[in-house]
């Protein structure tokens, strides 16, 4: 048969490709998990279970906004030191209310301050010393870990002001927390700077093709840079939130933060290679992350065995990652 006569591929169904899609699959697995959490313990679909759980994911989709933006710039981004900017964070906000509602802003400002000051010595050492961003930001979060216990020892430090805490856990409007709403005003931004601005296009350009984005004027080490003190930013903001939720802090609070924010982007369909993807996935790979999390404690499965399982969801999604890569090659 020749090639003019060859019957030519079937496309492929509009129904499977929509149920192909990471934000599908993810919601998929989070209704599938609900089920399941209701049929090992009745009450953990109910309504007041749920938004406990989305306030949690709130603060683990906010780290993760800004682990997003470093993954869509490419070069195998990753920044670690998330977590350890999220402990430092809790401190200082902590330190600066002192239970007081009047420290709030101080303490906002400064964590936001502090955490961009992290992001920018990332950046500084990912573009201009050549460091690769793992080895970069594990150096960086072993120096946060090295200060923290130096400052406080463990101890727990400071007191989330009134207002605070009453933001991050009481109903503000329409019943719905303060800290789900302003997930939620993260989730627009995201949405509309990746998608509608200058900024977000070189995003995805330097991640899709840093030399040929280099090549068009894109100031890819000016981009760069700014992905990684807006990660800084954004897990100074969680730091914050944190202690609003959980009163106080200690020196290692964040470092449940740093694995369950790479998956949440990976399930959310952005490769490790950058260059596609998009935050709405993401948000709902942190809710998906929460439940999951949330019915292993249901089954009495401590923390090291929730890591474990965090760490093999971690590998699996990358054995697909990796065979996707592959056949695209």
């Amino acid at each position: 048969m020749t090639a003019a006569t060859q019957t030519p591929a079937a496309a492929p169904s509009p129904v499977l490709t929509f149920l192909k899609q990471p934000l599908v699959v993810a919601l998929t697995l989070i209704a599938a998990l609900l089920l399941l959490g209701e049929a090992l313990s009745p009450g953990f679909a109910s309504g007041q279970q749920i938004l406990r759980l989305l306030i949690v994911a709130a603060l683990l989709g906010i780290v993760a906004a800004g682990q997003n933006l470093v993954i869509l710039g490419g070069r195998e981004g990753i920044d670690l030191s998330v977590g350890g900017v999220v402990s430092l964070s809790a401190i200082i906000g902590g330190n600066l209310m002192n239970g007081a509602d009047s420290g709030i802003l101080p303490a906002i400002l400064g964590c936001i301050a502090a955490g961009a000051v992290i992001g920018l010595f990332n950046g500084l050492g990912v573009t201009l010393l050549r460091i690769p961003p793992l080895v970069m930001t594990l150096g960086m979060l072993g120096v946060l870990q090295g200060l923290l216990v130096v400052i406080r020892n463990g101890i727990p430090s400071g007191r989330a002001a009134p207002g605070l805490s009453q933001f991050v856990t009481q109903p503000f409007l329409f019943g719905l927390p303060g800290i789900i709403w302003l997930w939620v005003a993260i989730g627009l931004l995201m949405a509309f700077m990746l998608g509608r601005t200058v900024f977000g296009h070189r995003i995805y350009a330097i991640g899709s093709n840093e030399q040929a984005a280099f090549m068009a004027g894109v100031p890819v080490k000016r981009t760069r840079i700014a992905l990684f003190m807006l990660s800084g930013a954004f897990a100074a903001v969680a730091g914050m939130c944190l202690i609003g939720y959980s009163g106080s802090s200690f020196a290692n609070v964040g470092e449940q933060y740093m694995l369950p924010s790479i998956i949440a982007v990976v399930f959310g369909g952005t490769p490790l290679s950058g260059g596609k993807g998009g935050y709405t996935g993401t948000m709902a790979g942190a809710v998906l992350l929460v439940v999951l999390q949330s019915i292993l404690t249901t089954v009495h499965i401590d923390e090291s065995g929730r890591q474990m399982v965090f760490g093999a969801t971690l590998l699996i999604l990358m054995l697909f990652y990796g065979r996707g890569r592959a056949m695209r090659a």
